[in-house]
Parts: C-alpha cells; sequence; structure tokens
C-alpha cells in the first residue's frame, strides 16, 4: 500500500521483503539513495521479528565503514567522546510503521500495568538510536493496535494513508 501511495505522489520506491533474503551490499545501496527509509514490521515481544534483527544485524555492521558512518564517531584524540556521532546519512529520514497486538491505550498511560505510562516511541528507543547512529532524522512513527484481537484494517489503512499524506 505504501508503495502505491508513495509512487502517486511522484516519490520512486524500492521495497524489500527481508523474508525473502537480502544482499548486504545492494542494502547499503538502497540506504545510501533512499531520502527515507520506511520500514514496517510487526512488533515480536517488544521488538522487531528476528529475520528483521538479523537484517540489522549483517547490513548495519557491514555499514560501519562509511556507507551508513565512518566507525561509531569518537576519534583516537578523544576516545571518550562523540560515541554515536559518525554518521554518514545526514540529511536522510527514516519512517517506522509498526504493528501491535497491544491496543493503543496501553501506551502512554501510568495506570497501564505493562509499558507504565510509556510511548510507542520510547519502546522503541533502540531502533531510533540505530538510525540516529547514521545521522538520521525520524519522522513521526505509525502504529496499528489490537491486530490481534480487535483488527480495523480498513480503519488502519485509512489512518495509514492519511500519515503518509501529511508527512510525504
Amino acid at each position: 500500500m505504501a508503495d502505491e501511495i508513495l509512487t502517486a505522489m511522484g516519490h520512486s520506491t524500492r521495497i524489500v521483503e527481508i523474508d525473502a533474503g537480502w544482499s548486504v551490499d545492494a542494502e547499503l545501496e538502497n540506504h545510501q539513495w533512499a531520502d527515507i527509509v520506511l520500514l514496517q514490521t510487526p512488533v515480536n515481544w517488544m521488538g522487531v521479528p528476528w529475520t528483521f534483527k538479523k537484517y540489522m544485524d549483517e547490513v548495519y555492521t557491514a555499514g560501519m565503514g562509511g556507507a551508513l558512518c565512518n566507525g561509531d564517531g569518537r576519534r583516537e584524540d578523544a576516545p571518550k567522546e562523540n560515541y554515536g556521532a559518525g554518521g554518514t546519512l545526514t540529511g536522510k529520514k527514516y519512517m517506522m510503521s509498526l504493528t501491535f497486538n497491544a491496543p493503543e491505550e496501553a501506551f502512554n498511560d501510568a495506570n497501564e500495568y505493562l509499558f507504565q505510562g510509556k510511548s510507542v516511541d520510547d519502546l522503541f528507543f533502540p531502533m531510533h538510536m540505530n538510525f540516529r547512529f547514521f545521522a538520521m532524522d525520524a519522522m513521526p512513527t505509525f502504529a496499528c493496535y489490537d491486530v490481534m484481537k480487535n483488527a480495523e484494517p480498513e480503519l488502519d489503512f485509512e489512518r495509514f494513508q492519511a500519515h503518509l499524506n501529511e508527512h510525504f
């Protein structure tokens, strides 16, 4: 759906389905090519599925030689400073689109047991830091909630289209 909407808006897109496998070199090139990286993933056990994690481990580690960042940003003359400031994708953005089994009401409410008032972006802080490590800027996160017990896919698709129209 994102491909159709973004293409209709005049954007060029490339789609990567990591469950089908990937080439590390092609993925590094994709990240360098894109102005915006849109990541769609289900949330499994408060994080991305293992195939997505494996993708990140392989592609993002390979990108530390300059394709995504120049090491971790520290210099020999200042080994304790600027950790994470070596990103080479300045000016590029990313957007996460996440699907949760959790209801929306489980977030941002200090009275809710599990997330204790935390937001979706709080939960995905490590993912945000991955992209900050590459000097990318965050766009507002999109989330679908309660997709297993109380799914409303048509409403979610409408909300997603509105989200893309607002931010692209």
